[in-house]
């Protein structure tokens, strides 16, 4: 994602390498889902996701992409 730190948008960026149901999900830091961005079939190629946080705390979220098989989770901060 980039910016990384934020406030309060961010802009999600993945590649798939074949057409596949994509699922992008926002996590706390104790695991509990805060918000699904994506779920749905999606065309191979690159595809971004615009993300506005402004009524979250700041803090420490992972998203996470599932596509097939794939799964892959990484880390953003929310500064405010």
């Amino acid at each position: 994602n980039y910016p990384n730190p934020f406030n309060p948008t961010t802009t999600i960026g993945y590649f798939l390498k074949e057409k596949t149901n994509a699922k992008l999900i926002l996590l706390n830091t104790i695991g509990e889902k805060v918000a699904v961005l994506v779920n749905e079939e999606q065309d191979k190629g690159f595809h971004k996701v615009d993300f506005s946080a402004s009524k979250l705390p700041s803090g420490v979220y992972f998203y996470q992409l599932t596509a097939g098989s794939f799964v892959q989770t990484k880390k953003m901060i929310l500064l405010k």
